[in-house]
C-alpha cells in the first residue's frame, strides 16, 4: 500500500513538474514518505493508547518529546516496521509511566542534570539522510537543545501537575536515548554523518 501510494504521488509530481530532476524528486519523496510514515504510525499508536486508557498522557509526552526533537534530532529506524514497534513500545510505556509514576524532587533534579549533560555532549545527532553539514547550524541546534532542557527544568519548578512534569522529563529521556552513539550502534546506523563530507568539526 505504501509503495503504491508513494508511486502515485511521485508520478503526479513528475507530471505537474516535468523539469524536476530525479534528485529533486527523490528529495521531495523523502519528505512525503516521512509524512506518510508519521501519520500512519501515529494513528496506530494513538489507537492503542485509547484502548489502554492513556491517550491524554501520550499526547502530553509526544508534545514534550517532539519539541526537543526539533533541535536535538536523533536516530530514525532503518525501516518502518522497526520504527513502529520501537515507537509503540517507547511511547506507550512512557505514557503509562507518566500517568502512574510520581518522581521525587531529588530524582527529577538528578535526571535533568543527566539529560543536560547528554544533550550538551551529543546533540544534535544527525542521520544519513539528513546530515548536519554546516558547523554553524550544529552549534545553533545544540544551543537551542540546551535552552529547551533549561526551560523544561524551570517550568517543572513552578508547576504542580505531575503529568506535565513527567511528560517533560520522560520526553527528554527518550530523546537522550535517541542521540546516544550506542543507540545508533545497536540499530546499526552511522553516527556523525557529516564527517563523510570532510567536516569533522
Amino acid at each position: 500500500m505504501k509503495k503504491r501510494f508513494l508511486s502515485y504521488i511521485r508520478s503526479n509530481i513528475k507530471k505537474q513538474y516535468p523539469k524536476y530532476s530525479e534528485d529533486k524528486l527523490d528529495e521531495i519523496m523523502y519528505g512525503v514518505e516521512g509524512i506518510y510514515l508519521t501519520i500512519t504510525k501515529s494513528i496506530i499508536i494513538l489507537a492503542l493508547s485509547l484502548i489502554l486508557g492513556i491517550f491524554k498522557e501520550l499526547i502530553y509526552l509526544l508534545v514534550a518529546f517532539n519539541f526537543i526533537r526539533l533541535f536535538a534530532f536523533g536516530m530514525h529506524a532503518n525501516n518502518s516496521l522497526t520504527c513502529l514497534i520501537f515507537s509503540s513500545f517507547v511511547f506507550l510505556s512512557g505514557a503509562a509511566l507518566c500517568k502512574y509514576v510520581v518522581l521525587s524532587k531529588e530524582l527529577i533534579y538528578a535526571l535533568y542534570l543527566i539529560v543536560l549533560v547528554i544533550i550538551a555532549i551529543y546533540s544534535p545527532a544527525d542521520t544519513i539522510k539528513r546530515p548536519l553539514i554546516k558547523k554553524k547550524k550544529r552549534i545553533r541546534f545544540k544551543i537551542l537543545s540546551i535552552l529547551t532542557v533549561i526551560i523544561y527544568f524551570v517550568t517543572s519548578l513552578f508547576i504542580k501537575d505531575n503529568l506535565i512534569i513527567n511528560s517533560m522529563i520522560f520526553g527528554l529521556t527518550v530523546e537522550c536515548i535517541l542521540i546516544l552513539p550506542i543507540t545508533y550502534k545497536v540499530f546499526k546506523l552511522p553516527y556523525k554523518n557529516y564527517v563523510k563530507y570532510g567536516l569533522s568539526t
